[in-house]
């Protein structure tokens, strides 16, 4: 590296320390992250698909955080994750259900990447009975290895309780060998719900501050104004750089899903 320091030095006619002091700083690597909760298969499915597929190309993401995807063999319905990894093209498919393997239904949640992939496992989240999972991808970032989960957790709005257990145990689960950690998905609260204190305070910040957004559930599909998909990021090792809710637009009168997808371009520090 010296060597060729002096080679672009002596090229340019400047003095060694003149070339260090203008030579430029490496860029941060940066990320670009979806969560999309697409509704499984509700709705005018095969109006929403094409829509749906349009609206996760345009963000070009490196992960992408798909809650309620379904696989139903009853109803002709392929794996929605695989069929979008296909149609996106790139893209590897991590997916993770509480259905047993091999069952010609599954619902659960996936996770899309294009970058290498350096591990992968799954979780049922305690309290058991309510069905919930998380699925973490480690991936190299630059050469750098970042966790990415996904998890969808209890949908009750006086369920900040079991929210708050259920986030406890993803934590306890997950490796501590100081990877940068991001937790994606459908928390179904907002970030003042107290199950998810965890996840608002110090340590994580949100890409979507709050109220910088007025929902990302879809009014037109009956719903309140809420935030309730969030993309979180450990503050030590993670920058936030910019975040945008998408498919929030009618494309003749139809939208990708009933909520809308949350994109978020994060730097590594």
């Amino acid at each position: 590296m010296i060597a060729r320091r002096v080679l672009l030095c002596a090229a340019a006619a400047l003095p060694l320390g003149a070339c260090a002091t203008t030579s430029a700083a490496p860029r941060p690597a940066r990320l670009k992250l979806v969560t999309f909760n697409i509704w499984h298969n509700q709705g005018d499915w095969a109006a929403r698909r094409p829509l749906l597929i349009a609206a996760l190309k345009a963000q070009d993401a490196d992960v992408i955080a798909l809650e309620e995807v379904l696989e139903d063999a009853n109803v002709g319905l392929e794996n929605q994750a695989w069929m979008l990894a296909r149609e996106l093209g790139g893209y590897s498919v991590a997916f993770v259900s509480t259905d047993p393997e091999g069952a010609p239904r599954r619902y659960g949640n996936a996770l899309l990447t294009r970058l290498p992939v350096l591990a992968e496992d799954t979780v049922r989240l305690e309290p058991l009975d309510d069905f919930r999972t998380a699925l973490r991808v480690r991936v190299s970032v630059a050469g750098r290895p970042v966790d990415v989960v996904v998890t969808h957790l209890a949908w009750q709005e006086d369920a900040g309780p079991v929210r708050a257990r259920q986030i406890e145990h993803l934590l306890r689960w997950l490796p501590q060998d100081g990877a940068p950690l991001i937790v994606m998905g459908d928390f179904n609260a907002t970030q003042d719900d107290s199950g998810l204190a965890t996840l608002t305070g110090a340590r994580f910040f949100s890409a979507l501050p709050r109220n910088s957004v007025a929902t990302t559930l879809n009014p037109a599909k009956g719903h309140p104004n809420r935030v309730i998909d969030h993309i979180f990021a450990e503050r030590e090792f993670i920058a936030p750089v910019e975040a945008h809710v998408f498919g929030d637009v009618a494309t003749g009168g139809e939208y990708p899903s009933d909520h809308f997808g949350v994109a978020a371009t994060v730097e590594l520090r």
